[in-house]
């Protein structure tokens, strides 16, 4: 058991098993460090992909809406789906921002709902 302390105590001490090891940390580093940039530039790679085909994909749906809009514009009785249906399906519909306003009847009745603050 003296021999396998000592033994280790050596090698502790001794600059060329640290070296070693130091050596084997840093290669396993680098060769981890290359593989994580060959993964990084593969999604790079795929997101200006993806970006591509993201782009190209609004483009045709514009077109469509378009169309549909055309569509709609030329032939208001013929069209598959009326105009003011395909604005409140686009969200643009034109609403009044203005709450409307109750009569003084109506608030009789109710009282405010408490507003709880945290």
């Amino acid at each position: 058991m003296e021999r396998v302390v000592s033994a280790l105590n050596r090698a502790a001490n001794s600059n060329a098993v640290v070296n070693t090891i130091l050596l084997g940390a840093f290669g396993a580093l680098a060769a981890r460090s290359m593989y994580q940039e060959q993964t990084i530039e593969a999604m790079e790679a795929e997101k200006n992909s993806l970006l591509k085909t993201n782009k190209a994909i609004k483009s045709t749906i514009w077109e469509w809406k378009q169309k549909l809009y055309a569509e709609a514009e030329a032939n208001p009785h013929g069209a598959l789906v009326p105009l003011s249906t395909l604005k409140s399906i686009y969200g643009e519909v034109v609403t009044d921002p203005t709450p409307p306003v109750l009569s003084d009847d109506k608030q009789e009745g109710k009282s405010p709902a408490p507003k709880i603050m945290i």
